[in-house]
């Protein structure tokens, strides 16, 4: 199989399961407010292949997603664009420049930043625009929800990705879609190991409280 062959097989591979993720894995949070984790299928691929590719793949599954599943429109897709790529872009570029633990843990985190950032600005902006709330109303929000909502998105988007990342990576060099000379990330220090867990069983234990189960 040719280089560009391989890379059109794994961008429709990255959107496909991209898709399903996002269809089948969304969970409520508050209000409006749903968490699914198909950024971190668009965060991989960034990792692995480029800032690029978690570009194509986020504008591609978000076009599908405003023509299939989803009731927001064109302002919808265009905030799932800006949110996905100010997390996945953000940590991709980072990653590249710095190919180590260290790039990696910073690049999640800086990703992280970046999105909650960008989206209480997105939410105040365009909220009220597609979701019919009055712009006060969402501003008296961004604080008490909003702000909340997307540390617990960042939180379990960058550490399900973190532990992801190793056990993925080796599979596709195993598979041949990633060279064997490609850079990895050696190790993880069992120190981060714990510390993404915790974070994904605290937000776990948030969402059901959030959802009544607890």
């Amino acid at each position: 199989m040719n280089s560009k062959t391989k890379k059109i097989t794994t961008i429709a591979m990255l959107c496909a399961v991209t898709y399903v993720v996002m269809v089948v894995g969304r969970i409520p949070v508050v209000l409006f407010l749903k968490y699914d984790p198909s950024d971190v299928i668009v965060t991989l691929g960034g990792l692995i292949w480029g800032p690029m590719t978690s570009c194509i793949v986020s504008v591609i599954v978000a076009s599908i997603e405003m023509i299939t599943v989803s009731d927001t429109g064109i302002l919808g897709c265009i905030m799932n664009i800006i949110q996905t790529l100010s997390f996945a872009c953000t940590a991709a570029v980072i990653y590249k420049k710095r190919h180590t633990l260290s790039g990696a843990v910073l690049g999640l985190g800086a990703g992280c930043l970046a999105m909650i950032v960008v989206m209480l600005m997105w939410n105040y902006l365009v909220t009220p625009l597609y979701m019919g709330y009055p712009r006060e109303a969402v501003a008296e929000l961004l604080i008490p929800v909003f702000l909340p909502f997307n540390l617990l998105k960042g939180g379990l988007n960058a550490s399900v990705t973190f532990l992801l990342y190793k056990p993925v990576i080796t599979a596709l060099r195993k598979s041949g879609y990633v060279a064997a000379s490609e850079k990895e990330i050696r190790s993880r220090h069992a120190g981060m190991v714990l510390l993404a867990s915790i974070i994904i069983a605290t937000c776990i234990l948030f969402i059901l409280s959030m959802n009544g189960v607890l």
